[in-house]
């Protein structure tokens, strides 16, 4: 802690408990914070504050990211900064990042999930519904319909405008507009910082890739994630576009996902567990000299792999390790 005398002569209350302080933080002095909600009166009001108080200093760095008014720089730290030169990486492809846009606004009237403001969503860590599987109620399933609905205008609007010489952060714009004038929310967008409206992945890019200034070029492939948020739920879809004119193992690779969606798609009803859904999708995957991506298992579902990037993923494997616990059996046992 920082005597507070150093940066202002007069007595704030303490951001804890309300009585005089003349300690203040000292990350907030380096930040140039005002005293407001960064002095305390002794070292053990801060230190019982310090989980909840060191969000005041994110939020002051994301503030900084959003006023810079050049925009066009490279994201970093998982959306939390941005820099003007090109961070390093241990690339897997000829892919490189390419500067972002500011972040998008937003109209007063639009219904905002709890994590559009600081970027940390409340609800879903703790929610029951992480680890119990929810029946939905007619209603629930129409309004669901209503969001996907929305979901699929929105990617449609997108995809009229893929071409060669078009940037992602376009496709974003675009994305951004389209959901905005259906009257619903970007669900990415702020989403743990997440600095776009939508996922833009191209070539070797597995997923989540973030819009920016690149242009298209001929012979890519991009994937176009989408999710809205309307009227309590969120409408999740995506679709993978070539651009121009594409190789036989691109074609291969998205022709492939297509049918282990479809082949995916026909086996889902009562009493199907989630896990069957993936090994239908490996099967096909593998049965065509392609291969599932493990690494984003977790999501619950399987993303085929083209085989001549054998270096993204080398070990060919089933999407669900035996040994995991299956709560969706445990939940309908």
């Amino acid at each position: 802690m920082t005597d507070g005398s150093e940066a202002s002569d007069s007595t704030a209350a303490c951001a804890r408990c309300g009585k005089p302080a003349k300690l203040q933080c000292p990350k907030c002095l380096e930040l140039k914070l005002p005293r407001q909600n960064s002095a305390f009166c002794t070292q053990e009001c801060f230190s019982a504050s310090w989980s909840s108080h060191k969000s005041v200093h994110l939020k002051a760095k994301l503030s900084a990211v959003s006023s810079n008014e050049e925009g066009w720089q490279y994201c970093l730290q998982k959306g939390q900064s941005r820099t003007s030169k090109m961070p390093n990486f241990d690339w897997t492809g000829t892919l490189r990042p390419f500067p972002i846009s500011r972040k998008r606004t937003l109209p007063p009237h639009i219904v905002l999930p709890d994590w559009a403001i600081d970027g940390t969503p409340k609800i879903e860590p703790n929610s029951h519904w992480q680890h119990v599987v929810e029946i939905k109620t007619p209603e629930q399933i129409e309004r669901m319909r209503e969001a996907c609905r929305i979901g699929r205008e929105v990617l449609d609007a997108a995809a009229r405008i893929i071409r060669p010489g078009v940037t992602t952060d376009e496709i974003d714009r675009v994305v951004h507009e389209a959901t905005i004038a259906a009257g619903a929310y970007p669900s990415p967008l702020n989403y743990y910082f997440f600095p776009k409206s939508c996922c833009t992945s191209v070539n070797e890019v597995i997923c989540h890739g973030i819009p920016d200034a690149r242009k298209l070029e001929d012979g890519d492939i991009v994937n176009v994630d989408v999710s809205v948020y309307y009227n309590g739920f969120h409408g999740d879809l995506n679709e993978t576009f070539f651009v121009g004119n594409v190789d036989d193992e691109s074609r291969k690779l998205v022709q492939c996902t297509y049918e282990c969606l479809e082949k995916a798609i026909a086996i889902v009803k009562p009493g199907v567990r989630f896990r069957e859904i993936g090994e239908v999708i490996n099967r096909h995957a593998s049965m065509s000299g392609l291969s599932v991506i493990i690494l984003w298992t977790w999501y619950w579902r399987a993303i085929p792999l083209c085989a001549k990037h054998p270096s993204l993923w080398k070990e060919q494997s089933s999407w669900r390790h035996e040994s995991w616990a299956d709560i969706y059996d445990r939940a309908n046992d």
